[in-house]
Order: structure tokens, then C-alpha cells, then sequence
């Protein structure tokens, strides 16, 4: 209640759950699994996809009017591929956070590896360049994440051969 409520990869919800949906939303209530009580709800929705939900609405796989009652406020971020240069920004966001979850003492890395990670095509985005760095971190063995320590697949996808130590 008077929270937010993430609704990540919408454009894979069934159509029938997608009806449930669009009923909460509009009547601001629902029935909790089991019950008949219905109890209203005061939250915000906020939906992401990397799906082309107008083109699903046309191909008769997403409601219309889900799609409208969704579609307050739209932001189009795209790819990490197509915009490369945020890669040592979020990389070294990334990092920092991480080092301070783990109390790991690595905070930098090293330019050969960080022209590696920005090379790299990143097919799973955000997601992918975080846990690349959640791994590189733990692989570390100095205070500087190096090209050797980043993943094996990027490495190989950037035309970086791996070196002895990976």
C-alpha cells in the first residue's frame, strides 16, 4: 500500500492474466488467492519491456486497452549496444556497489579491461554487465578488475584471448 509495484517483462504476461491485470488496475482492488474478500489497493505501476508492446497489441498478443492504461508515461532506453558509451560509467557504479557488499577491496578497472567491456555487444544488457562485474570482482586477485578477470565469454566475443591465469 502507497508503494510502487514493478511490473518487469509485461510483454510476456499471458493474456488471461493480463485481463487480471487490467481490472486491478482500473478498479484499484483485488482478491488475495483464496479468497473472496476483495481489498483495494493504492500502489503505483510501473512496467518495463523490451518488447514492441504496440506491435504485440496488433498481433492480438497484448489487450489494447492494458496497453493504454499502461502507457502514461513512456521511456524508451535503448540497448546497452547502442550506447556504449555508459558502459564505464554503470560498470564502475557497479563495482563500487559490489565491493561495498562484499567488503572486497577492488575499486577500479583497468583501462584494457574496460575498453573490453565497452567493445563487447552485451545481448543481455544491464543485467549481463552487472553480473559481469559481480564475477570479474570475485575473480579479482588484485585491487584492479584486469581484462584477465572479466568472463571468459566476453573475452572471447571481443576477440580478447583469455589469458593463462582465466
Amino acid at each position: 500500500q502507497g508503494g510502487t509495484l514493478f511490473l518487469d517483462e509485461i510483454g510476456d504476461l499471458d493474456l488471461a492474466l493480463q485481463a487480471k491485470l487490467l481490472r486491478v488496475i482500473q478498479e484499484r482492488e483485488y482478491s488475495p488467492v483464496g479468497s473472496d474478500q476483495v481489498r483495494s489497493i493504492d500502489v503505483r505501476f510501473i512496467a518495463a519491456t523490451n518488447r514492441d508492446l504496440k506491435e504485440l497489441v496488433r498481433q492480438g498478443k497484448f489487450r489494447e486497452d492494458l496497453f493504454y492504461r499502461l502507457d502514461v508515461y513512456n521511456i524508451v532506453a535503448p540497448p546497452l549496444r547502442d550506447r556504449r558509451e555508459d558502459v564505464p560509467l554503470l560498470a564502475q557504479v557497479f563495482l563500487n556497489e559490489l565491493a561495498a557488499d562484499t567488503d572486497k577491496p577492488v575499486h577500479a578497472i583497468s583501462p584494457e579491461a574496460m575498453e573490453v567491456l565497452t567493445r563487447y555487444n552485451w545481448p543481455g544488457n544491464i543485467r549481463e554487465l552487472h553480473n559481469a562485474i559481480e564475477r570479474s570482482l570475485l575473480s579479482c586477485k588484485g585491487d584492479t578488475i584486469d581484462a584477465r578477470d572479466l568472463p571468459h565469454t566476453i573475452l572471447r566475443s571481443t576477440g580478447a584471448a583469455p589469458t593463462a591465469d582465466t
